[in-house]
């Protein structure tokens, strides 16, 4: 399906929706100025063409025991198509990795880790993440304050 231009509709669809998932159509619908017939109708195509992927709840990390937060470089050797599939392919099976991703530089891969503290993290290390074929250099850095943390993407 071919994705449509977003329109002023669509944006403020998609920034109530960020803000609060659970926001009832009736209630976009007003504040859209729009009927709740169009406003299910946009919805459903805007879920349908992939702008809404899906629709979650944000946990507090802290609060579930992964209170620190891991930003691993990682670097895998040789760099073929071959061995940086694989390498991705296995790393995001790790239900301690957040987010990976693909990266150029002098790294591969920026991996997200969520870990209850430094013990944790050095079993991930040292049980998993170095035993991953083709790993040739990791660095790590702590978060130590999140100054700022969005989920949402601001549509103007």
């Amino acid at each position: 399906m071919i994705n449509h231009e977003l329109d002023e509709t669509d944006r403020g669809i998609l920034n109530l929706l960020q803000e609060n998932a659970r926001i009832f159509h009736k209630d976009i619908a007003v504040k859209l100025h729009k009927s709740v017939n169009a406003i299910y109708t946009r919805i459903r195509q805007l879920e349908a063409e992939g702008y809404i992927q899906k629709y979650t709840v944000i946990v507090d990390h802290k609060k579930i025991g992964r209170g620190l937060i891991a930003y691993t470089q990682v670097q895998v050797k040789p760099h073929t198509q071959e061995c940086l599939n694989a390498f991705q392919k296995e790393v995001v099976k790790l239900p301690e990795v957040m987010e990976c991703s693909h990266m150029t530089g002098s790294f591969d891969f920026l991996l997200k880790i969520a870990i209850r503290d430094m013990d944790e993290y050095h079993k991930l290390l040292m049980n998993k993440l170095s035993k991953l074929q083709d790993v040739d250099n990791m660095q790590s850095f702590f978060v130590m304050a999140e100054a700022k943390r969005e989920t949402a993407y601001q549509l103007i």
